[in-house]
C-alpha cells in the first residue's frame, strides 16, 4: 500500500455557536474571523507537518481545493503544491484535487500543473474535481451545468497536455482559439489522476470508464465496499480490465498514543471540533438543486438514514473508522479496513480540526516510526491497467 498524509489546513478559532448563529462554517461564516496573524503562522505550521511527513517517508502530501470557509484554507491548491514542490525530496504531491469546472478557464489549471510537474521532477499527483455544493454559492456557479463543465474542462487539459499545439478547441462552454500549453508537463503522457469523490454514481462511472483511481473520502468501510464493488463491475463488464488495489483509497483520521485511554482522550476534543464546527454545513448547501442527479441524491439520502451522525466519535472508535489508539490497534485496524475496502492507498488526516502543530508532529512522528513499519509498502504505477480507450486518448 502507499501512505498518503491527507491535510485540510482547518482554521482552529471558528465560534463554538456557528450553526446557531450563521447556519454554517462554509459560505456564510463572516471573513472577521479570520485573523492573518495568526493565519501566517497556521500555514507556516501545516507545512511543516507536510514536509515532515516527506522526510519520515510517506509515500503522498495531500492538498485540496475549498473557498469561503474555515473548513479548509486552500483556495488554492496549487500554491501549496508549489511550496512543497521545492522544499520536499522524495514524497509525490497530491492535487486532491483542482475544481477544473468552477474555473473559466481550465487551461490555466493544465498550465499550473505542468509547471509544477516540471519544478517537481515529475512528483505530482493531479486530482480533478467538481467541487461540493457549497463551492457554487461562493463562486455564484450554476450547479445544473457542473458536471458537463466538468467533463469538458478534463477532455481539454487532457488534450493540452498530450497533443501539439496551437489547435482550436470549440466546445460547449469553453472556446479558444489557439490551446499551446507551455510548459509541457515532466511525465509521460501526463501526471496521474485521481477522482475525489462523495459517492455519486455518476462520477464511479466516469473514474471507471478512465481508469483513475478513485477515493471517496470520510466514508463508511460499508459505503466503501459498495462504492467499489460498483467500480470493478464497471471496469471488468464495460471496459474489460480488472481493477486492482491501486484503483482505491480509504481515509481515516489518526491518532496514536502510548495507550487506549490516553489516544481517544487527546483525540476527543479535536475530532468533535471538526464535526461540530469544520463541518456545519446544511445539507441544501453540500448538495444544491441540479447539482447531482436524483439517482445519485437518493443514495446518498439512503446512506445517511443507515448510519449515526456524521463523525459521531464514540461509533467511529467502536467500528474502526477512525484509526485512534496505540500503534498495535492503529496498524490491526488499518490493516483490516484496507483488506475490506480492496484498497492500496491509504489516507492518513494526522492533523484534525483545532489540533495543535506539536501534537500533530508527535502524532506522524509515532505512526511512522511504530506503526508504517509493519504495514505492507507498495509503489503504485497508477497510469496502468487503464482501459484501451483512455490509453488511446492520452
Amino acid at each position: 500500500m502507499e501512505i498518503f498524509f491527507f491535510h485540510l489546513m482547518p482554521w482552529p478559532k471558528i465560534p463554538e455557536n456557528v450553526t446557531e448563529k450563521y447556519k454554517s462554517s462554509w459560505v456564510l461564516l463572516p471573513n472577521s474571523y479570520y485573523d492573518p496573524v495568526l493565519g501566517r503562522d497556521l500555514y507556516n505550521n501545516y507545512l511543516d507537518e507536510l514536509e515532515y511527513a516527506d522526510q519520515l517517508g510517506f509515500d503522498a502530501l495531500c492538498v485540496n481545493e475549498h473557498h469561503q470557509n474555515g473548513y479548509g484554507l486552500m483556495p488554492s491548491p496549487n500554491i501549496m503544491a508549489a511550496t512543497l514542490a521545492r522544499r520536499t525530496k522524495n514524497a509525490r504531491i497530491a492535487i486532491l484535487g483542482n475544481g477544473i469546472n468552477l474555473r473559466e478557464n481550465p487551461l490555466r489549471v493544465a498550465e499550473e500543473v505542468a509547471m509544477l510537474d516540471v519544478i517537481s521532477g515529475g512528483r505530482i499527483i493531479s486530482g480533478f474535481v467538481r467541487g461540493i455544493g457549497a463551492e457554487y454559492y461562493s463562486l455564484n456557479l450554476d450547479p445544473s451545468s457542473s458536471r458537463s463543465r466538468f467533463h469538458e474542462a478534463h477532455d481539454l487539459i487532457i488534450k493540452a497536455w498530450t497533443e501539439p499545439g496551437p489547435f482550436e478547441w470549440d466546445g460547449e462552454h469553453y472556446r479558444f482559439r489557439y490551446v499551446n500549453v507551455w510548459p509541457r508537463p515532466f511525465q509521460t503522457p501526463h501526471p496521474p489522476i485521481f477522482s475525489p469523490s462523495q459517492g455519486s454514481s455518476e462520477t464511479i462511472r466516469w473514474a471507471a470508464k478512465h481508469g483513475y483511481p478513485y477515493l471517496c473520502t470520510y466514508a463508511p468501510i460499508e459505503q466503501l465496499v459498495h462504492y467499489y464493488g460498483m467500480y470493478r463491475q464497471i471496469a471488468a463488464e464495460e471496459y474489460g480490465y480488472a481493477a486492482g488495489p491501486e484503483k482505491f483509497g480509504w481515509t481515516s483520521m489518526v491518532y496514536v498514543a502510548k495507550d487506549e485511554k490516553t489516544a481517544i482522550a487527546e483525540a476527543r476534543p479535536h475530532i468533535e471540533y471538526f464535526n461540530k464546527r469544520c463541518f456545519a454545513l446544511p445539507p441544501q448547501m453540500l448538495v444544491p438543486p441540479g447539482y447531482t442527479s436524483p439517482e445519485s441524491f437518493r443514495g446518498m439520502l439512503e446512506a445517511r438514514m443507515k448510519r449515526p451522525a456524521a463523525f459521531d466519535y464514540d461509533e467511529m472508535i467502536a467500528t474502526g473508522q477512525a484509526l485512534i489508539g496505540t500503534p498495535e490497534q492503529v496498524c490491526e485496524r488499518l490493516l483490516r479496513n484496507m483488506e475490506r475496502a480492496g484498497a492500496g492507498i491509504f489516507m492518513g488526516a494526522f492533523q484534525v480540526g483545532d489540533m495543535p502543530h506539536l501534537k500533530v508532529m508527535k502524532n506522524l512522528e509515532l505512526f511512522a516510526k511504530e506503526v508504517m513499519p509493519h504495514l505492507p509498502r507498495a509503489k503504485h504505477n497508477y497510469m496502468e491497467k487503464r482501459p484501451l480507450a483512455a490509453q488511446a486518448k492520452s
